[in-house]
């Protein structure tokens, strides 16, 4: 059974960070594209970063390039969001995804995505 388990969500303050972990479990990532997605009340689920299977190759959504990084460790399965400068609209709850599929790139569509995480939620104080 695949499990994707995310951790490291919490309160912040404006400003400050946070460092996301996605461990998979059940089979492997490697040479498969990861992705962070997230969702804020009312509003749709929304890619935030992805990293394509080699950790070679990274995207991010406009409104966090430069204050958030993702990375991979494939000898660990596992994927990291770290968060810099959070402001109070990054709140929401988020989500790590796995492709099961090898492919180049980074994937941008939630679609193509067959596994998801349970989510953490991010809430960020002005």
């Amino acid at each position: 059974q695949v499990q994707l388990v995310e951790s490291g969500g919490g309160l912040v303050q404006a400003g400050g960070s946070l460092r996301l972990t996605c461990a998979a479990s059940g089979r492997t990532f490697d040479r498969k594209p990861m992705g962070w997605f997230r969702q804020a009340p009312g509003k749709e689920r929304e890619f935030v970063a992805g990293i394509n299977g080699s950790g070679g190759s990274t995207d991010y959504a406009d409104s966090v390039k430069g204050r958030f990084t993702v990375s991979r460790d494939n000898a660990k399965n596992t994927v990291y969001l770290q968060m810099n400068s959070l402001k109070p609209e990054d709140t929401a709850v988020y989500y790590c995804a796995a492709d099961r599929t090898i492919r180049p790139g980074v994937q941008h569509d939630m679609r193509r995505y067959d596994y998801w995480g349970q989510g953490t939620q991010v809430t960020v104080s002005s």
